[in-house]
């Protein structure tokens, strides 16, 4: 059955458009609350959110449709999506939802949601509350109306979940560090965690004003963060997203370290240990990233693009480490799904065990020139059934032979094709992807 609402990360689109509107997200909240709160005498749901300014509108629809559905309901105002999928699982609640459209403009919104043990909800969970979307929504009798309360010290309890997951006597003392928050929902937590580690930390980014997430900030936008970190001499620079649930890093000479080599670095430092099994990226994952893994033995699979494919392809592995190319780093015997502030310190406690600079710990992973252009389009169409498409991938593919990869693929919550090349010499790349992306445009005008 094909999905109406659903996509690879929960519920997006532009606020004021289907099917972000007031009426559908209050009728998303009764169906899913009906559907999660089964067989439950009283259930529970957490609703946090980013800081945009859309979100008082769909946290109050949210609110209206749960309690019309009997579920009460605690809200932790912005807060990160990782803290959300911590704090159901600790609150023991039926569900944790989001409010957010992660790295996306202001003017998006979205809606996503974590089952009681903090995971996103299974296919035929979402696919079950779209069938409820067509019921006729009945509002539960009074008597049995859920209520709302805000829960008491969220910011706090994730603090200290955030520092329990590296070793107690770690210190981080001297250690400069520029934190980017997006403008998101981690500004108030994520200073405070490296601040009490012991770090010498410079915030920015940290001013919400429900309108500037992600605007020229944060993880999508890291030439601010460059250049605090060489103008403050500090030792690294952190990048979030507006839900935090991705991480970025930039080292002492302002180079970037993506999610591949944040994924290295915490593959090494496992390595060392005999603590990895094995590790899951997804088809973006850089070629030498897992050549470098192949070098050491380490098995390497690639999943679908979308955090949710790597933590099911984890699952099936029995592996705990796993992540993509824009900073959604899963640690599963520290966290439950992405968090880009756990993934930071994992890092930061591989420096301090080795001794070694962040440029240091990735340098012993070769980077292939990889070119990513998105195609926008107006409305979607079906890439392998366009001839001139299909006939361009294999001239590209043909052209790089065994010294790269391409990957051609509707992305899962913009109205865009993502066209990536990658190879050895930078200069062929960027003239196939190019080539690729010219092609996909003019198929993309012709379908419209």
């Amino acid at each position: 059955m094909g999905r109406r609402y659903f996509g690879t990360d929960g519920i997006r689109g532009r606020v004021g458009e289907e099917p972000i509107t007031p009426a559908t997200v209050m009728k998303l909240g009764w169906a899913a609350g009906k559907v999660l709160g089964r067989g439950q005498e009283r259930p529970k749901v957490l609703i946090g959110k980013d800081t945009r300014v859309s979100g008082y509108l769909l946290e109050s629809a949210l609110e209206a449709g749960f309690s019309a559905a009997g579920v009460d309901i605690r809200l932790l105002g912005p807060m990160p999506t990782p803290a959300i999928a911590y704090l159901a699982r600790t609150a023991r609640a039926t569900a944790g939802v989001v409010i957010s459209a992660s790295h996306n403009p202001y003017a998006d919104n979205g809606i996503k949601f974590f089952s009681a043990e903090g995971t996103k909800l299974p296919d035929e969970t979402e696919l079950e509350i779209e069938r409820m979307m067509d019921e006729p929504l009945v509002t539960v009798e009074s008597v049995r109306l859920g209520k709302a309360k805000r829960y008491p010290d969220a910011a706090g309890r994730y603090i200290e979940f955030c520092k329990s997951t590296v070793p107690h006597r770690m210190n981080l003392n001297g250690l400069r560090v520029v934190v980017d928050c997006a403008n998101g929902a981690a500004y108030q937590v994520a200073p405070m965690v490296f601040n009490e580690l012991g770090a010498r930390v410079t915030t920015i980014a940290n001013n919400p004003d429900g309108f500037n997430i992600n605007e020229a900030c944060g993880s999508t936008h890291l030439d601010l963060l460059q250049r605090t970190v060489l103008s403050e001499k500090a030792d690294l620079g952190i990048a979030l997203d507006g839900d935090g649930d991705r991480v970025l890093m930039v080292d002492a000479t302002g180079a970037v370290v993506d999610g591949d080599q944040i994924l290295y670095i915490l593959a090494m430092a496992r390595h060392a240990s005999s603590r990895l099994p094995g590790v899951v990226g997804t088809q973006m994952t850089n070629l030498g990233f897992e050549q470098a893994l192949a070098a050491k033995r380490i098995p390497f699979r690639r999943a679908q693009v979308g955090d949710r494919y790597v933590m099911a392809q984890l699952m099936q592995e029995g592996w705990e480490l796993g992540g993509e190319t824009s900073g959604h780093i899963i640690c599963l015997n520290k966290a439950t799904t992405g968090d880009g502030i756990v993934a930071a310190l994992e890092v930061l406690l591989a420096m301090q065990q080795s001794g070694k600079s962040l440029a240091d710990l990735k340098s012993g992973m070769a980077v292939f020139p990889q070119i990513m252009i998105n195609v926008r389009m107006s409305r979607r169409f079906d890439l392998k059934a366009s001839t001139p498409v299909q006939r361009t991938l294999m001239e590209v593919e043909a052209e790089l032979a065994t010294e790269g990869r391409v990957v051609l693929r509707a992305s899962g919550t913009e109205p865009v094709v993502r066209v990536m090349v990658e190879g050895r010499d930078g200069t062929v790349v960027e003239r196939l992807a190019r080539q690729l992306a010219d092609t996909v445009k003019r198929a993309a005008d012709e379908a419209a």
